[in-house]
């Protein structure tokens, strides 16, 4: 067994004459699409890696000015502009641990402080450090805070300029702020007071608190159906508010004027989940369109009675979209093969960052495979050399749960197929994208539904012959950290190995552990607490099957995690040096994974290394 512990390397630490691509992929200097202020569209806000570290940057698009707005030691990416476009607010916790304030500076300009100095100021004084729970500023200046915590579960306040936040709702269920209506007289509230986390009601109220308007189509908790809200109609006068439903078993817009009661059935007709945001005129919806691992972009007009009209993007995955005051689109994609790039439908690039490309790497391949649930897609990515398998392979498992992996861009999967290994990911039982009942399969059974519909792909990887029986390798962070443990303890004969990264590991103390909104998700899909419904948790608990491992296993954790923290992570540790089981730790300064590059490559430097160590060598040879 080894120890090891996290202090994050830099640059100059590793720097061989020829960085190999893997790493390459991660140095890239990448950019998210940029937020923009609705009344000032030339002021924007991204987040970037250009320091290494993953911070918040504004951008003077008049100007082509860029100038660095966060400088903390593990990263910011949580932060809004005001609408005037002013204010830059930030999300300031302690090293990942998710529990903070919101702090603010000016619009930065030229000659203006450096990041981290005395002109950021607390945003919100009198609301002490919370878990965020949504947030949303109006033009006077005016904000709508959510915060979660162990306490008091989900209080909403609204903080006037100059004035003490006021309380205007509470409760111990988890909830969130959705949006603030164009005059600032409306707040769309998303909740979950009858106790289902995994499908939300709608509230809009007054900026007192008084209740303007409810839907539910929940039905009390009797019907499993939820709600989302997706913004007020962005002009003046306007109190229409653009809502996510699941009448007919996939995510669909709707529009909803809680002033007058009227619902608006949107007949977009795509098939798939279907998400939406007004175009700035109100004349429009923009739509983002997700269907088995891939998404695309069209243009609806709600009221013209016509059909949806594409606006075209390459095949492979939109990862955000937005609509500019002038009509232009501009989005995020890429390919699991190409890396991303922030284009324009004008054909432009919209924000290239300097430096060196991320080098590309090998599409995926779609399969479907019959499950003991349905039909169970999976995404294969299988490496140049040699032609033909069988390969190693790593199923790496996608966390959320409630998540999915697509035909996108992703540094981890194309590092192993670098080295030789064909990666296979999974869109189990409790994934988003391919209906409601999909999704909301995962009840009651949790961990072991999703490991049938793994065990049914690897059946068909291990058959068709592109994976090595004897070399398969069960791999992920979060939910995948989580399934990979259970899967050593409930599968043990299958894997040759496993990797898990900040994942649940004894699910009793997880949930004692962990953040609010989190223990209300693990009542929602377990049916009630550990107290309540023990044998659940305990048949969904990795703790139950340590003992059964056999696989050498390799876990890493960030110890400021409030997600999957660290205490339950080292109750599982213990029972595996208990009986001298292979494995090996690594803990990190950080929370729920890391925003420092140099560390990411850091830990997958330590996977493919303890991969090399570890893995039976193939026939013939003396390893990888």
């Amino acid at each position: 067994m080894t120890e090891i512990t996290g202090s994050t390397p830099t640059p100059s630490d590793q720097a061989p004459a020829s960085v190999p691509e893997w790493e390459q992929r991660f140095r890239a200097p990448r950019v998210s699409l940029p937020d923009w202020a609705e009344d000032a569209p030339d002021r924007a806000l991204f987040v970037s890696n250009a320091t290494g570290t993953y911070e918040l940057y504004a951008w003077n698009r008049a100007t082509g000015e860029q100038r660095q707005v966060t400088d903390r030691p593990n990263g910011t990416t949580d932060g809004a502009l005001t609408p005037d476009g002013k204010s830059v607010w930030w999300f300031d916790d302690t090293d990942g641990d998710e529990f903070g304030v919101w702090m603010r500076r000016p619009f930065p300009a030229g000659g203006d402080a450096e990041p981290g100095t005395a002109v950021d100021e607390p945003a919100t004084p009198g609301l002490g450090p919370a878990y965020p729970a949504g947030l949303v500023i109006g033009r006077d200046g005016t904000a709508v805070v959510g915060r979660s915590t162990d306490e008091d579960g989900t209080t909403i306040h609204v903080v006037r300029p100059g004035a003490e936040p006021v309380e205007i709702y509470r409760h111990r269920e988890s909830a969130g702020v959705g949006d603030l209506s164009h005059d600032g007289t409306l707040i769309a509230l998303e909740h979950t007071e009858h106790g289902d986390a995994m499908h939300s009601a709608l509230r809009v109220v007054r900026p007192d608190g008084t209740t303007v308007a409810e839907l539910d189509d929940t039905e009390g908790g009797t019907k499993e159906l939820g709600l989302t809200v997706l913004g007020f109609a962005p002009v003046a006068g306007d109190t229409r508010l653009l809502v996510g439903h699941q009448r007919r078993g996939r995510w669909e817009p709707m529009i909803w004027d809680p002033t007058t009661g009227e619902e608006t059935d949107l007949a977009i007709g795509l098939p798939g989940d279907v998400v939406a945001e007004w175009y700035p005129d109100a004349s429009a919806l923009l739509v983002v369109h997700a269907f088995e691992a891939r998404s695309d972009l069209w243009r609806y007009e709600p009221g013209a009675g016509g059909a949806p009209v594409r606006v075209e993007t390459p095949a492979g995955s939109v990862s955000g979209a937005t609509a500019r005051p002038d009509g232009t689109v501009e989005y995020l994609w890429s390919s699991a093969a190409r890396p991303p790039v922030i284009r324009s439908t004008s054909g432009a690039v919209v924000l290239d960052p300097p430096g060196a490309k991320a080098p590309a790497s090998v599409p995926v391949e779609d399969v479907w495979v019959d499950g003991p649930g349905g039909r169970v897609h999976a995404l294969v990515q299988r490496p140049a050399t040699p032609a033909q398998g069988p390969f190693p392979t790593v199923f790496e498992i996608h966390g959320g749960p409630t998540w999915h992996d697509s035909d996108a861009f992703a540094s981890g999967p194309a590092a192993w197929v670098d080295h030789g290994y064909a990666v296979i990911r999974v869109n189990y039982r409790g994934s988003t994208g391919y209906g409601r009942a999909w999704t909301d399969a995962l009840k009651h059974r949790v961990g072991l539904i999703e490991l049938e519909d793994i065990a049914a792909v690897r059946e068909w990887a291990v058959k068709s012959g592109l994976a090595d029986p004897d070399r398969l390798i069960l791999a992920g962070g979060s939910w995948g950290g989580y399934l990979t443990l259970l899967g050593l303890g409930t599968q043990p004969d299958v894997w040759a190995l496993g990797l898990a990264a900040v994942p649940v590991a004894d699910y009793v103390t997880a949930y004692h552990d962990e953040m609010e909104d989190l223990k209300a998700m693990d009542r929602t899909l377990l049916g009630g607490t550990p107290e309540e419904v023990p044998e659940r948790f305990e048949a969904s608990s990795p703790l139950t099957y340590v003992d059964a491992v056999r696989a050498p296993v390799y876990i890493s954790a960030g110890v400021n995690d409030p997600r999957c923290p660290i205490r339950q992570v080292e109750n599982y540790v213990d029972r595996l040096k208990e009986r001298d089981a292979v494995h090996e730790v690594y803990r990190y300064e950080a929370g729920h994974g890391s925003l420092v590059v140099e560390e990411r490559i850091k830990q997958v430097r330590l996977e493919l290394d303890f991969v090399r160590r570890h893995l039976p060598p193939e026939p013939g040879t003396t390893g990888v």
